[in-house]
């Protein structure tokens, strides 16, 4: 897979252009989640992270989300950037989806407005939407980016694309 940045038209945005460290900056567009037939997430409130190479990941407020369908599970991670994250389960009735979101509690001081937010894979819930349009999940799973139509690559994430 080729690392050339595609050359955005007008009213897309590269990832090539986004920032290492990453930028964190407020979404005005409404970000909804669908799962099993459940509004999961519906909000106007949510938060990005845009990181060179990724597509954008949305951080989503936890009053804004059905929270009893969410368990916190044991399993933590690291990012260099905004520290520990843990990791929820969905369940929905007899439902589970494993590790189908993260969070930061305490994240370092550049990313503070992410404490408690909720990113989630888009790959493991069945429609998520930025606006009106559905949103394509990022290759690989391990970043948890949003595709949509105004965003261009090539994206880091799927297989041949860990050493750029």
């Amino acid at each position: 897979m080729s690392t050339r940045r595609i050359p955005p038209k007008p009213g897309q945005e590269s990832v090539w252009d986004y920032p290492r460290p990453p930028r964190l900056e407020p979404v005005e567009a409404r970000i909804r989640l669908v799962h099993a037939g459940l509004v999961l997430v519906d909000t106007r409130q949510a938060l990005r992270i845009l990181e060179t190479s990724h597509p954008p990941t949305y951080y989503l407020p936890p009053a804004d989300i059905a929270m009893e369908h969410l368990q916190r599970v044991s399993r933590t991670s690291h990012c260099e950037w905004k520290g520990q994250a843990h990791y929820y389960d969905l369940r929905i009735g007899t439902h589970h989806v494993p590790m189908v979101a993260w969070s930061y509690a305490t994240p370092r001081a550049a990313y503070a407005d992410l404490a408690n937010y909720l990113a989630f894979y888009p790959s493991k819930i069945d429609t998520c939407y930025v606006g009106d349009e559905q949103v394509q999940a990022q290759a690989g799973d391990f970043y948890g980016g949003w595709i949509t139509s105004n965003i261009v690559g090539p994206f880091k994430g799927a297989p041949g694309t860990w050493g750029w």
